[in-house]
């Protein structure tokens, strides 16, 4: 199956997003373009945007892999994305709301209790728990993949702590400093906007105790964690603290931060610390990343979290199958972007179905992330695919299966010239009193022909994303 070409589909030819583009490159010298590509290398090198691979006990940082051919979208496109990605946000913030309380979902018989009641991403502490201003899930970043003109689905959605938004950034700086002239003659949407655009949004959710302007900080595991890079550049451009579980601790009943002037309170944290490691006196007590009884303050209403603690139940894989019907459930409506079809392991029905076409599917554990734990059956061997049959008998809930789709492609460039790869699109979406939705997003590529693996942990690499004002 030949896969949908964003800018060269065999069918129409060039696409109207990238006319503009094409005549700026058509006027290029291969040459110079082969510069810019080590200018940009050079400068993410000397900005330090690094990720750590896990698992490896040599060159565990890397560079993030940047292709300077941008992905365009047309203004169009874009909008129709936002609809559906503001309607997918609605119904989980919803939802969550909905787990924590009445539970109305499981009553009617929509989802399953068990899958529920046995899942480690849901946080019993968080029954009965309103967060302030009943948001859940302040930041959330919704992968999107392409496989048409007009067909776009939803891959997974990430409500805990969705990462990736400084590569955003930094591509989009890199490409205006690189190619000045490209962003006069092309009306592109900004993004750079968003660290403002954030701590605006974490401030409209402070606690009701919160006389006047909020104090944020961001809460980070420490420089070991992969997405460190990110978290103290969001730190830095919204010109709040980057604090580590070291750094706070709960006095008179509030969190407050430790400064030369002595301890000053918290109001709204961002935290980039799993919900495990979050209070060794609620959850792991081994745990040296968070801060001991930063619950019981977040239970007394005296601290905004973002995102809530327990929002994992709503991204984790075996939920997000059932997500079109909790939209319809919340919002009374059919999901505007469509879920990729999904076996559930955990059914014996399904399982079979797995095992028996394991060479033609993608298997995913329920909570995995960044690529890892997962087969890609068409492109793994004979033994690799028996050996992860072992791992589906063993355990089936822990997995879940979907087709493997033709992901569209974008050009990136090769030492030959412009050459089809395969992307995806995370779109960054802040929810507080409003859903604001920054206009573009991380893209992220599969450098290697023919992959569908994109993660930068599994050797994909990222490109700016351009929403065109139009």
């Amino acid at each position: 199956m030949v896969a949908f070409d964003e800018m060269h589909p065999e069918s129409t030819g060039l696409r109207d997003p990238y006319k503009k583009y094409q005549a700026w490159l058509a006027e290029q010298d291969p040459a110079r373009l082969t510069e810019k590509m080590q200018d940009a290398e050079r400068v993410f090198r000397k900005t330090g945007i690094t990720f750590a691979v896990y698992g490896e006990e040599e060159a565990a940082e890397r560079l993030i892999p940047f292709d300077i051919v941008p992905r365009i979208l047309a203004g169009s496109e874009w909008r129709r994305l936002m609809q559906g990605i503001e309607q997918r946000v609605q119904a989980l913030n919803a939802f969550l709301d909905d787990i924590y309380h009445r539970q109305e979902i499981l009553k009617a018989g929509r989802i399953p209790k068990e899958l529920i009641a046995n899942n480690e991403a849901f946080v019993p502490e968080m029954i009965g728990v309103r967060p302030p201003a009943g948001v859940y899930t302040h930041i959330i970043g919704t992968d999107i993949v392409r496989t048409a003109e007009n067909e776009f689905f939803v891959l997974e959605d990430n409500a805990r702590t969705p990462s990736g938004v400084s590569y955003m950034l930094e591509n989009r700086e890199t490409m205006m400093q690189l190619f000045p002239e490209l962003f006069q003659r092309i009306r592109v949407r900004p993004v750079e906007n968003y660290p403002q655009i954030l701590r605006q949004s974490l401030s409209a959710v402070k606690p009701e105790s919160c006389d006047g302007p909020p104090r944020l900080a961001v809460l980070t595991p420490g420089s070991y964690n992969s997405a460190y890079f990110e978290h103290a550049f969001l730190a830095d451009q919204m010109g709040v603290e980057l604090v580590e579980g070291q750094d706070l601790r709960v006095v008179d009943g509030h969190v407050a931060m430790r400064t030369t002037e002595g301890y000053k309170r918290i109001d709204v944290l961002y935290r980039r610390v799993d919900d495990a490691f979050l209070d060794p006196l609620t959850f792991r007590p081994d745990s040296a990343l968070g801060v001991p009884g930063i619950m019981d303050v977040y239970r007394a209403g005296k601290i905004t979290i973002a995102n809530a603690p327990g929002t994992g139940i709503a991204d984790d894989k075996a939920i997000y199958s059932y997500m079109p019907e909790i939209i319809e459930f919340y919002t009374g409506r059919k999901a505007l972007l469509p879920n990729i079809e999904t076996w559930r392991c955990s059914e014996p029905a399904s399982l079979k179905y797995v095992l028996e076409n394991l060479s033609a599917l993608v298997v995913k554990e329920v909570h995995g992330s960044g690529g890892y734990g997962m087969l890609v059956g068409p492109a793994a061997s004979k033994a690799e695919r028996e050996a992860f049959a072992e791992k589906l008998r063993a355990k089936p809930s822990n997995y879940i299966a979907q087709p493997t789709l033709s992901l569209s492609t974008c050009p990136i460039l090769t030492e030959a010239g412009l050459a089809p790869r395969h992307v995806d699109l995370r779109p960054f979406v802040l929810v507080s009193d409003r859903i604001q939705i920054v206009p573009g997003g991380l893209t992220r590529v599969a450098l290697k022909e023919g992959s569908l693996v994109v993660n930068s942990s599994q050797g994909g690499g990222t490109k700016d994303t351009w929403v065109l004002d139009d």
